[in-house]
């Protein structure tokens, strides 16, 4: 924009925002800037992401096919997804954290798809309401990471040495700590995105919604 090109005033922008809305009521669709890409229209870089996902799930999620549109984000999360999987921490302690970071960032779509598999993993159905509903957990072992993860992100990482000792003697290592690390930039990044472009919940999770 050039410095002589006169700046949209709010009269303009509220009318723009009003013809937006009109636009959404008569399509019945929100708007977004997010397509959801198939694997086809996809930029070439998130093609391989993209395929690899509906052949490890059966289906391509909403949320990736969106994500689709910064194929560098789709790749840094498929890596860092795997990455974290591999860590030391048990799979349910890993879904634990991940639960968290869903309902503490309101992330609908993750909610859904990680009680699923919670519920793959055969985790008590009175865990996984409660991690659903952001409350304390009756299992010991479960609550020390759910805690100490809602603890990290209080304290931007500076969680003091009570709150340390308290994770380690609940029968977590030094490496879990860093591996929790590892789990909230990687599930911020993805919540994030999912609420950034809007993506629905999948037919196939509606039951866990």
């Amino acid at each position: 924009m050039s410095q002589n090109t006169p700046l949209p005033s709010e009269h303009m922008l509220a009318d723009a925002q009003r013809e937006q809305g009109r636009e959404e009521r008569v399509s019945g669709e929100a708007w977004t800037p997010f397509p959801d890409h198939t694997i086809e229209s996809a930029p070439a870089a998130a093609r391989k992401p993209m395929a690899a996902t509906q052949q490890h799930l059966g289906y391509l999620p909403a949320a990736v096919a969106r994500m689709a549109a910064s194929p560098q984000l789709l790749d840094g999360f498929g890596k860092l997804s795997a990455i974290f999987e591999s860590s030391t921490l048990d799979p349910v302690a890993r879904e634990v954290l991940v639960m968290t970071i869903a309902t503490r960032n309101r992330c609908h779509i993750c909610v859904a798809m990680h009680t699923a598999r919670l519920t793959a993993l055969g985790a008590d159905p009175d865990v996984i309401a409660a991690l659903r509903n952001g409350a304390p957990l009756a299992d010991e072992h479960l609550e020390a990471i759910r805690v100490f993860t809602l603890r990290v992100l209080k304290t931007a990482g500076d969680v003091g040495d009570e709150a340390l000792r308290v994770f380690l003697a609940s029968g977590y290592t030094s490496q879990n700590a860093l591996e929790v690390v590892l789990g909230i930039g990687t599930y911020t990044m993805s919540t994030l995105a999912n609420r950034l472009t809007g993506a629905p919940v999948d037919h196939q999770l509606a039951a866990f919604a």
